[in-house]
């Protein structure tokens, strides 16, 4: 599996796994929707502030996100940190008309934030083989990437 088919699949994934550890010790997987992502080292979430998996990410940002498509059998899983963002820029990027049923007071609503999730390597499988990506390339995938929405790119 090639560098460009790792961003395929990321791109045409409408969702991923973000995985995480609480403050107790357990492990936690959450399905989020994730289509707005730079290179393949950085990807937004949208979520609701209150929500138990954005009170654990503050304390521990130490997480992973999974990204697959089970009709080809292929996935990657990207080891990293996720951050909780407020800024307006990272809101304003994931708002979408109707997300005022989730977030009632709009775009400023103490309950609406962004998981900025910043992966440091991976690993990625498919059926003919495996492998890990490094920090380096990703890095270097990255080098002049701006944030977009993938799905979007490619589904229209």
């Amino acid at each position: 599996m090639e560098i460009r088919e790792i961003k395929s699949l990321i791109d045409r994934s409408l969702f991923a796994s973000l995985g995480y550890t609480d403050s107790e010790g357990r492990q936690n997987i959450r399905r989020v929707f994730c289509v707005w992502h730079k290179g393949l080292g950085q990807h937004l979430i949208s979520t609701n502030t209150s929500s138990s998996h954005v009170q654990e990410l503050l304390k521990n940002g130490t997480s992973c996100l999974y990204f697959s498509d089970d009709e080809t059998f292929e996935a990657v899983c990207l080891y990293g940190k996720a951050e909780v963002s407020r800024e307006r820029a990272h809101k304003e990027l994931l708002w979408n008309e109707g997300d005022e049923k989730y977030y009632p007071n709009g775009i400023d609503d103490e309950d609406y934030c962004v998981i900025v999730f910043a992966a440091e390597s991976g690993r990625y499988y498919r059926f003919d083989g495996k492998a890990d990506i490094t920090a380096e390339v990703l890095s270097a995938y990255d080098k002049d990437a701006e944030f977009e929405n993938g799905y979007s790119k490619i589904h229209g």
